[in-house]
């Protein structure tokens, strides 16, 4: 037994393997559970966001490969790199065309088309001080400004700021918790209904923009995935969001969710497009920005769950994330060219 064991150790490609291995195999599952089309657990929906970071360490792997000469590591290494990159290095790329695809009715949005400016925004319980938001319209000048965690407290203040002298038609929603919400405009708008998830109330209205016609607008923001008994309401929330449709539709607010979460590859997929990832912003983190006592004093990296969505018809023209006190995330904005209406 003792010359069985001295062979074993004195081995080296047996050390060499115990050491490759357990470096490629962490990356490996990573990878193959961000391929996969579903949520596979709640854990691995709050893990999964960190897909950025996990892809850029993952060149760990194939370096201790390399450096231990173990061949078949070495590729297996290289190639969970590959995977990991090619899920997360397009979104700092922009689109080689950033405009929309014609769909009925419709012509394909061109830097002739009407503009629409958006902006969003997560107040964090309301706690954004008014003047601020109202000064970063000013500065911006939306067209559409969108709103998650409105309280009727922050709707108040708003509008004594003076919001809704630059932004006169609105969906305001607004509730005491965290599932408030609204939708500002410069153009007139009509309320349109949304399923709620657990009395969630995600704004949604038609704006009537000149020049465009009707275009859909959904203020979102579905349950926080942070404990296990929200997992439910945050992936119903997601499902429940509409697809593209005869009207151009805009999906605008905090998601909870990034580009890696199967519910908004789906949303992709369906044919939306994210306007960061559209102009090379895609890793943009917005969230959190705050410290917060709730992940035990360790520090999170940002991420990016604010995203605006836009109709497959949609252009892209610009994209930025901008700073707001007293909340936990950085509020978007995008510059957008809708298609106009055919005849």
């Amino acid at each position: 037994m003792a010359r069985l064991t001295a062979g074993w150790v004195g081995r080296p490609g047996v050390w060499r393997s115990l050491i490759a291995w357990p470096a490629v195999a962490p990356f490996a599952l990573w990878a193959l559970l961000r391929l996969v089309p579903g949520d596979v657990h709640f854990r691995w929906v709050q893990l999964v966001a960190f897909t950025p970071y996990v892809a850029l360490a993952s060149v760990v792997a194939p370096l201790v490969a390399l450096l231990v000469r173990r061949p078949v590591a070495l590729v297996a290494g290289l190639a969970v790199t590959v995977t990991l990159a090619a899920c997360v290095l397009p979104r700092a790329l922009s689109d080689a065309s950033p405009l929309g695809s014609a769909g009925p009715g419709v012509r394909a949005a061109g830097d002739a088309g009407p503009a629409l400016r958006i902006l969003s925004a997560n107040l964090l319980y309301g706690s954004v001080p008014p003047a601020a938001l109202v000064d970063l319209v000013r500065r911006l000048r939306p067209d559409v400004l969108t709103l998650q965690e409105l309280t009727p407290q922050a709707s108040a203040g708003l509008r004594a700021a003076g919001l809704t002298t630059l932004l006169p038609y609105a969906d305001d929603r607004a509730q005491e918790d965290s599932s408030g919400s609204g939708i500002f405009t410069r153009f007139p708008l009509r309320p349109a209904d949304l399923t709620a998830v657990n009395g969630r109330r995600q704004a949604a209205g038609i704006v009537e923009v000149p020049g465009a016609g009707p275009v859909a607008v959904v203020s979102v923001h579905p349950c926080a995935p942070r404990y296990a008994f929200r997992f439910r309401c945050w992936s119903r929330s997601l499902a429940s969001l509409p697809g593209p449709g005869e009207l151009v539709r805009i999906l605008s607010g905090d998601f909870n969710a990034t580009l890696d979460h199967a519910p908004v590859r789906g949303l992709l997929d369906a044919g939306y497009r994210d306007a960061a990832d559209a102009t090379g912003n895609g890793l943009a983190g917005t969230w959190p920005y705050r410290k917060s006592s709730d992940f035990g004093g360790l520090p999170v990296p940002p991420v990016t769950i604010d995203h605006i969505l836009v109709d497959p018809r949609v252009a892209v023209r610009a994209f930025g994330v901008h700073r707001l006190p007293e909340t936990d995330h950085r509020a978007i904005f995008a510059e957008l060219v809708l298609p106009t209406t055919g005849t």
